[in-house]
């Protein structure tokens, strides 16, 4: 059974930092691209970060690029993203979601997490 486990969310200040994980089981990430989403209340699901199955190259959207870094740990199998200097517009349930070989889309995964909640606010 394929299960991804989001944890790390929580409440934190404007410009602090969050890592967050997903632990995934019943595949490999060695076949397994990981991509990074967030939604907000009323707004779209909104793509913003994806690490490859291959190599590891990493891909982030214009609105996170150079504060969120993605990673893995293909022995623990997780995936993490590092957030820093977190803005008012960033609080979402931020999901982790796989698809084979590929990056996944907003719509288009093999598997999906449940997520975990991100606010921020002083």
């Amino acid at each position: 059974q394929v299960q991804l486990v989001e944890s790390g969310g929580g409440l934190v200040q404007p410009g602090g930092s969050l890592r967050l994980s997903c632990v995934v089981s019943g595949l490999s990430l060695d076949y397994y691209a990981i991509g990074w989403f967030r939604q907000a209340p009323g707004k779209e699901r909104e793509g913003i970060s994806c690490i490859s199955s291959s190599d590891g190259s990493t891909y982030s959207s214009d609105s996170v690029k150079g504060r969120f870094t993605v990673s893995r740990d293909n022995a623990k199998n997780t995936v993490y993203l590092q957030m820093n200097s977190l803005k008012p517009e960033d609080p979402a349930v931020y999901y982790c979601a796989t698809r084979f070989i590929k990056c996944p889309s907003r719509y288009d995964y093999d598997y999906r997490g449940q997520g975990t909640q991100v606010t921020v606010s002083s």
